[in-house]
């Protein structure tokens, strides 16, 4: 018999169960939350875009007499919205037994399920480059993104050839912007391209310099980037096309809302609750002469 109790020797010791359930996959949508939000009434909606003329030398004669110069139309954009949705099935007992971590199954499900949407139309926005679809009964119908909405004229490729981020390139595309009248403030990338930007300080022939403070910290890192054609804040996205780097201004583009995040609970079959989350949205680029794109990149 035993002389004292240890562990190795209890019966029915309760089992320690975290009641915090972590979740390590990343949540923030950096485009999402810069943008604005409108609402529109149809599942096709257009706006109108127009620019100015280019400068002219304009000086007239003293008593000239009026002449009608050429004006040039408007042009019309259009967008489709996208169907996104998440369903979900709950069984009646797992509704009804104690769980940690959560009150109730199906809220946590919930929660969970509007993650991954919001996640997906990030993912939609600015990581895939999507052409717009227009869709019927067999084809979903797709919004066109970022990239698809870019004047071919600020689209920097390299013929399909890889190549690493560099500063000669964000100038090219901030120089050509400034030049079409339009002026970033986001330049936005993938993440590991922070890290080059971050070198920027540095690249071997001019060490710009670096406060690192009193205080006992490293910093290496680039938030604010301050070209010759104005002052950007440097976004990671982890959702961004891994080949691309944006240049644009917030203000230039609206997530376009059909119908926003909902739930549906379908009907029952049996001992269990179906649950659908869906939404339909869409996004819309004031100019296309406004924002750049960078691809292309390793």
């Amino acid at each position: 018999m035993a002389t004292h109790i240890k562990t190795y020797d209890q019966v029915g010791i309760k089992e320690d169960v975290s009641a915090v359930i972590s979740d390590i996959t990343p949540t923030k949508t950096p485009f999402q939350t810069l943008i604005g939000n409108e609402s529109v009434k149809n599942t096709v909606f257009q706006w109108q875009e127009d620019e100015l003329r280019a400068v002219s030398d304009n000086a007239k004669v003293e008593g000239f007499e009026a002449a009608d110069e050429d004006i040039s139309p408007t042009v019309m954009r259009s967008n489709n919205t996208q169907i996104l949705s998440k369903t979900f099935k709950v069984s009646g007992t797992a509704d009804t037994v104690s769980t940690y971590g959560r009150a109730k199954e199906t809220a946590y499900q919930l929660v969970k399920a509007g993650k991954e949407l919001k996640r997906d139309l990030e993912h939609s926005f600015v990581g895939t480059g999507q052409a717009a679809v227009v869709g019927d009964s067999a084809t979903a119908r797709k919004m066109a993104g970022f990239q698809a909405q870019v004047d071919a004229s600020l689209k920097f490729d390299n013929g399909a050839v890889s190549r690493v981020l560099t500063e000669d390139l964000i100038l090219e595309a901030d120089q050509a912007l400034f030049d079409a009248g339009a002026e970033a403030s986001i330049l936005m990338v993938k993440p590991s391209d922070t890290l080059k930007i971050a070198g920027f300080a540095q690249d071997g022939t001019l060490n710009r310099g670096r406060d690192f403070g009193a205080d006992e910290k490293v910093v290496n890192v680039v938030r604010i980037y301050v070209s010759p054609f104005g002052e950007k804040k440097v976004i990671a996205n982890r959702f961004l096309k891994s080949t691309d780097a944006l240049l644009f201004d917030p203000s230039d583009w609206k997530q376009a809302t059909l119908r926003g995040w909902g739930r549906e609970t379908l009907a029952k079959t049996g001992d269990n609750t179906r649950h659908m989350l869906l939404g339909e949205f869409s996004l819309k680029h004031a100019n296309q002469k406004s924002s750049a794109v960078i691809t292309d990149l390793s």
